[in-house]
């Protein structure tokens, strides 16, 4: 998809979510809760995926940029009988 494609894609979707919040007040109580339950799912899954890869991030890179020595793989021997 090139990027002309997508952004207009991105773009028909922000006016259909902006058409949706205009119409939210006039809703029926079930199309409210839905919405939000719907957005709340997608703000979730969004905050899970920065926590994440921040956590990630952070544990083999560090702040410097370079791996962390601590977190080096050691290989393991087998136990002398």
């Amino acid at each position: 998809m090139s990027s002309e494609g997508f952004l207009k894609e991105m773009q028909d979707i922000g006016e259909k979510f902006l058409l949706k919040l205009q119409k939210l007040p006039k809703a029926e109580p079930v199309e409210i809760a839905s919405f939000f339950v719907v957005l709340l799912f997608i703000v979730t899954v969004l905050v899970l995926t920065i926590i994440a890869c921040s956590c990630c991030c952070s544990s083999c890179c560090g702040c410097g940029g370079r791996p962390d020595p601590r977190h080096r793989k050691s290989q393991v021997l087998p136990a002398a009988h």
